[in-house]
Protein backbone atom coordinates (compact mmCIF):
# COMPACT_ATOMS: atom_id res chain seq x y z
CA UNK A 1 0.00 0.00 0.00
CA UNK A 2 0.95 3.30 -0.81
CA UNK A 3 1.45 5.42 2.23
CA UNK A 4 -1.39 7.95 2.54
CA UNK A 5 0.80 11.09 2.94
CA UNK A 6 2.28 10.18 -0.48
CA UNK A 7 -1.49 9.72 -2.13
CA UNK A 8 -2.58 12.96 -0.53
CA UNK A 9 0.73 15.05 -1.97
CA UNK A 10 0.59 13.80 -5.63
CA UNK A 11 -3.41 13.33 -5.81
CA UNK A 12 -4.55 16.59 -4.15
CA UNK A 13 -2.34 19.44 -5.70
CA UNK A 14 -2.62 20.22 -9.08
CA UNK A 15 0.70 20.28 -10.87
CA UNK A 16 1.33 16.50 -9.79
CA UNK A 17 -2.46 15.35 -10.29
CA UNK A 18 -2.40 16.81 -13.79
CA UNK A 19 1.38 15.48 -14.33
CA UNK A 20 0.01 12.17 -13.56
CA UNK A 21 -3.07 12.85 -16.37
CA UNK A 22 -0.40 13.60 -18.72
CA UNK A 23 1.67 10.74 -18.33
CA UNK A 24 -1.48 8.43 -18.07
CA UNK A 25 -2.64 10.04 -21.73
CA UNK A 26 0.71 9.51 -22.98
CA UNK A 27 1.29 5.93 -21.82
CA UNK A 28 -1.95 5.23 -23.55
CA UNK A 29 -0.89 6.90 -27.11
CA UNK A 30 2.63 4.70 -26.13
CA UNK A 31 0.59 1.83 -25.84
CA UNK A 32 -1.63 1.88 -28.83
CA UNK A 33 1.54 2.04 -31.12
CA UNK A 34 2.37 -1.17 -29.59
CA UNK A 35 -0.85 -2.68 -31.55
CA UNK A 36 -1.53 -0.38 -33.78
CA UNK A 37 -0.30 -2.26 -37.03
CA UNK A 38 -2.74 -5.34 -36.20
CA UNK A 39 -5.77 -3.65 -34.90
CA UNK A 40 -6.68 -3.10 -38.52
CA UNK A 41 -7.37 -7.13 -38.22
CA UNK A 42 -9.78 -6.97 -34.60
CA UNK A 43 -13.18 -6.06 -34.92
CA UNK A 44 -13.43 -2.34 -33.63
CA UNK A 45 -15.79 -3.19 -31.00
CA UNK A 46 -13.13 -5.76 -29.32
CA UNK A 47 -10.55 -3.03 -29.68
CA UNK A 48 -10.49 -2.25 -25.75
CA UNK A 49 -10.23 -6.27 -25.09
CA UNK A 50 -6.83 -6.48 -27.57
CA UNK A 51 -5.42 -3.68 -26.44
CA UNK A 52 -5.20 -5.01 -22.89
CA UNK A 53 -2.98 -2.16 -21.12
CA UNK A 54 -4.14 0.95 -22.97
CA UNK A 55 -7.07 0.01 -22.31
CA UNK A 56 -6.12 -0.34 -18.36
CA UNK A 57 -4.52 3.27 -18.51
CA UNK A 58 -7.28 4.50 -20.42
CA UNK A 59 -9.53 3.35 -17.38
CA UNK A 60 -7.51 4.74 -14.63
CA UNK A 61 -7.33 8.14 -16.09
CA UNK A 62 -10.73 8.42 -15.55
CA UNK A 63 -10.92 7.40 -12.47
CA UNK A 64 -8.16 9.76 -11.52
CA UNK A 65 -9.61 12.23 -13.30
CA UNK A 66 -12.64 12.46 -10.75
CA UNK A 67 -10.39 13.98 -8.48
CA UNK A 68 -10.24 17.13 -10.40
CA UNK A 69 -12.86 19.28 -8.88
CA UNK A 70 -11.53 17.68 -5.31
CA UNK A 71 -8.31 19.68 -5.68
CA UNK A 72 -7.16 21.36 -2.35
CA UNK A 73 -9.29 18.72 -0.13
CA UNK A 74 -8.27 15.77 1.60
CA UNK A 75 -8.73 12.78 -0.72
CA UNK A 76 -11.26 11.10 1.84
CA UNK A 77 -13.93 13.96 0.99
CA UNK A 78 -13.51 13.09 -3.03
CA UNK A 79 -16.79 12.43 -4.48
CA UNK A 80 -18.09 9.20 -4.30
CA UNK A 81 -20.73 7.35 -5.24
CA UNK A 82 -21.84 3.66 -7.02
CA UNK A 83 -20.89 4.59 -10.11
CA UNK A 84 -17.65 5.92 -9.46
CA UNK A 85 -17.49 2.42 -6.95
CA UNK A 86 -17.56 0.48 -9.90
CA UNK A 87 -15.31 2.88 -11.97
CA UNK A 88 -12.32 2.73 -9.42
CA UNK A 89 -12.88 -0.92 -8.55
CA UNK A 90 -12.41 -1.63 -12.56
CA UNK A 91 -9.62 1.27 -12.61
CA UNK A 92 -7.47 -1.11 -9.97
CA UNK A 93 -8.59 -4.53 -11.31
CA UNK A 94 -7.27 -3.94 -14.27
CA UNK A 95 -3.96 -2.09 -13.53
CA UNK A 96 -2.75 -4.32 -11.21
CA UNK A 97 -3.91 -7.46 -13.45
CA UNK A 98 -1.85 -6.09 -16.54
CA UNK A 99 0.67 -4.88 -15.14
CA UNK A 100 1.45 -8.28 -13.08
CA UNK A 101 0.31 -10.78 -16.23
CA UNK A 102 3.46 -8.23 -18.63
CA UNK A 103 5.90 -8.76 -16.15
CA UNK A 104 4.60 -13.20 -16.06
CA UNK A 105 4.38 -13.28 -20.20
CA UNK A 106 7.95 -11.85 -20.82
CA UNK A 107 9.47 -13.83 -18.17
CA UNK A 108 7.69 -16.91 -19.04
CA UNK A 109 10.10 -16.72 -22.08
CA UNK A 110 12.87 -15.37 -20.68
CA UNK A 111 15.22 -15.71 -23.55
CA UNK A 112 13.31 -14.14 -25.90
CA UNK A 113 13.00 -10.57 -24.50
CA UNK A 114 15.92 -10.22 -22.65
CA UNK A 115 18.59 -8.18 -22.19
CA UNK A 116 16.56 -5.87 -24.78
CA UNK A 117 16.49 -2.62 -23.01
CA UNK A 118 12.92 -1.43 -24.25
CA UNK A 119 11.33 -5.31 -24.81
CA UNK A 120 12.44 -6.59 -21.63
CA UNK A 121 13.20 -3.91 -19.25
CA UNK A 122 11.38 -1.06 -20.32
CA UNK A 123 8.31 -3.03 -20.78
CA UNK A 124 8.58 -4.51 -17.33
CA UNK A 125 9.48 -1.45 -16.01
CA UNK A 126 6.51 0.53 -16.84
CA UNK A 127 3.95 -2.19 -16.24
CA UNK A 128 5.35 -2.79 -12.82
CA UNK A 129 4.25 0.93 -12.30
CA UNK A 130 0.54 0.30 -13.24
CA UNK A 131 0.62 -1.41 -9.95
CA UNK A 132 1.31 1.69 -8.29
CA UNK A 133 -0.52 3.95 -9.34
CA UNK A 134 -3.73 1.07 -8.70
CA UNK A 135 -2.74 1.47 -5.16
CA UNK A 136 -3.21 4.94 -4.97
CA UNK A 137 -6.70 4.30 -6.10
CA UNK A 138 -8.14 2.82 -2.96
CA UNK A 139 -6.60 6.06 -1.10
CA UNK A 140 -9.74 8.33 -2.52
CA UNK A 141 -12.21 5.21 -3.88
CA UNK A 142 -14.56 2.62 -2.63
CA UNK A 143 -15.88 -0.62 -3.62
CA UNK A 144 -18.98 -2.84 -3.07
CA UNK A 145 -19.77 -6.27 -3.75
CA UNK A 146 -21.44 -5.60 -7.21
CA UNK A 147 -18.10 -3.74 -8.16
CA UNK A 148 -15.93 -6.63 -7.81
CA UNK A 149 -18.23 -8.78 -9.19
CA UNK A 150 -18.58 -6.50 -12.63
CA UNK A 151 -14.59 -6.30 -12.30
CA UNK A 152 -14.26 -10.17 -12.11
CA UNK A 153 -16.23 -10.71 -14.91
CA UNK A 154 -14.97 -7.92 -17.13
CA UNK A 155 -11.48 -9.83 -16.57
CA UNK A 156 -12.60 -13.30 -17.07
CA UNK A 157 -14.38 -12.20 -19.98
CA UNK A 158 -11.02 -10.51 -21.57
CA UNK A 159 -9.13 -14.04 -20.58
CA UNK A 160 -11.92 -15.85 -22.58
CA UNK A 161 -11.71 -13.69 -25.88
CA UNK A 162 -7.98 -14.08 -25.73
CA UNK A 163 -7.81 -17.71 -25.13
CA UNK A 164 -10.79 -19.16 -26.04
CA UNK A 165 -13.13 -17.19 -28.07
CA UNK A 166 -11.97 -18.95 -31.13
CA UNK A 167 -11.76 -22.42 -29.99
CA UNK A 168 -15.91 -21.96 -29.98
CA UNK A 169 -16.68 -19.08 -32.29
CA UNK A 170 -13.56 -19.19 -34.52
CA UNK A 171 -12.07 -15.72 -35.90
CA UNK A 172 -15.07 -13.80 -35.10
CA UNK A 173 -13.06 -11.08 -33.41
CA UNK A 174 -10.85 -10.82 -36.12
CA UNK A 175 -7.37 -12.43 -37.11
CA UNK A 176 -4.20 -10.24 -35.53
CA UNK A 177 -0.82 -11.79 -36.51
CA UNK A 178 -2.87 -14.53 -38.35
CA UNK A 179 -4.53 -15.98 -35.55
CA UNK A 180 -7.86 -16.07 -34.25
CA UNK A 181 -6.82 -15.30 -30.36
CA UNK A 182 -6.48 -11.74 -29.55
CA UNK A 183 -4.14 -12.19 -26.51
CA UNK A 184 -1.42 -9.15 -27.29
CA UNK A 185 1.26 -9.76 -29.58
CA UNK A 186 4.31 -12.31 -28.11
CA UNK A 187 7.16 -13.49 -29.50
CA UNK A 188 5.65 -17.01 -28.84
CA UNK A 189 2.66 -19.32 -28.44
CA UNK A 190 1.08 -19.16 -24.78
CA UNK A 191 0.21 -22.81 -24.95
CA UNK A 192 -1.50 -24.24 -22.28
CA UNK A 193 0.12 -22.50 -19.47
CA UNK A 194 0.27 -18.88 -20.16
CA UNK A 195 -3.70 -19.21 -20.42
CA UNK A 196 -3.80 -20.63 -17.31
CA UNK A 197 -1.48 -18.63 -15.42
CA UNK A 198 -3.60 -15.51 -16.85
CA UNK A 199 -7.00 -16.69 -14.92
CA UNK A 200 -4.72 -17.46 -11.79
CA UNK A 201 -3.55 -13.73 -12.34
CA UNK A 202 -6.99 -12.62 -12.51
CA UNK A 203 -7.86 -14.46 -9.17
CA UNK A 204 -4.98 -12.71 -7.43
CA UNK A 205 -6.37 -9.43 -8.48
CA UNK A 206 -9.49 -9.71 -7.30
CA UNK A 207 -7.86 -10.99 -3.82
CA UNK A 208 -5.92 -7.97 -3.86
CA UNK A 209 -8.85 -5.65 -4.67
CA UNK A 210 -10.81 -6.73 -1.88
CA UNK A 211 -8.45 -6.77 0.40
CA UNK A 212 -6.99 -2.59 -0.35
CA UNK A 213 -10.59 -1.41 -0.51
CA UNK A 214 -13.15 0.31 2.55
CA UNK A 215 -16.36 -0.61 1.27
CA UNK A 216 -18.78 1.97 0.05
CA UNK A 217 -22.16 2.33 1.82
CA UNK A 218 -24.86 5.15 0.62
CA UNK A 219 -25.66 7.40 2.87
CA UNK A 220 -29.36 6.69 4.05
CA UNK A 221 -31.59 9.56 3.07
CA UNK A 222 -33.21 10.73 6.29
CA UNK A 223 -36.77 12.56 5.07
CA UNK A 224 -38.88 14.94 7.93
CA UNK A 225 -42.71 14.32 7.86
CA UNK A 226 -45.23 16.92 7.94
CA UNK A 227 -45.45 16.49 11.75
CA UNK A 228 -41.87 17.31 12.44
CA UNK A 229 -40.84 13.58 12.83
CA UNK A 230 -38.25 11.78 10.84
CA UNK A 231 -38.35 8.62 9.15
CA UNK A 232 -36.14 6.75 6.17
Amino acid sequence: MIPERWAEYYLSNAPSLVWLLVANVAAVLVGVKYYVASMPAVNTFAWPLYADSPTAVFVATLSVATLLPNLGRRLRDAPMNLPLAYLHTLAFALLVKYGLWTALALNLRFSLYFPEVWAYFGIILTHLAFVGEAYLIPHYGRTTRGALAFALVVMLLGDFVDYGLSETAGCVLGSPLGRCDIYPPLRYEPGLLLPLLTVATTGVTMLLAVRAFDRYAPATVTRTGTDGSEGR
